[in-house]
């Protein structure tokens, strides 16, 4: 099982991750690359950071479940927002999310950034993971 934990001596997160999360050495570690809120058949989700960010998240979990993996997988994620503009949707999304994935609150390490710009300008939120699998 994944471990996540805020260690005392440190301030508590000040959003929804844990400062630490460590996977068991019987676990193989996967590398999830950047997810975008782009729909199966290729068209964006929404021209938005909230339905980016939802879509984006649904594409992990689509990815988890062809490992036989789940949320609980998950060990770290990096989202990477294109402009602050964006951030009050994709908070809005993510805590829709995590609501889902983590009803206890024992979220993975998460990293979030506002970038200059992401691969295409219609692009405006990048999410990526990293998760640990039973072998």
């Amino acid at each position: 099982m994944i471990r996540r934990w805020s260690p005392d001596g440190l301030a508590a997160p000040i959003g929804q991750y844990s400062h630490l999360a460590a996977a068991p050495p019987d676990h193989e570690l996967i590398f999830i690359a950047g997810q975008v809120g782009v729909l199966e058949d290729g068209t964006l989700a929404g021209t938005d950071g909230e339905s980016q960010t939802r879509q984006a998240f649904a594409n992990i979990g689509v990815l988890l479940n062809s490992l036989g993996a789940g949320p609980e997988n998950l060990v770290k994620l990096v989202t990477m927002v294109s402009a602050r503009e964006h951030l009050a949707g994709c908070r809005a999304a993510r805590e829709e999310v995590f609501a889902a994935w983590y009803p206890g609150g024992d979220w993975p390490a998460h990293s979030l950034m506002v970038v200059d710009s992401l691969a295409t300008p219609e692009l405006t939120v990048e999410i990526e993971g990293f998760a640990a699998v039973p072998r």
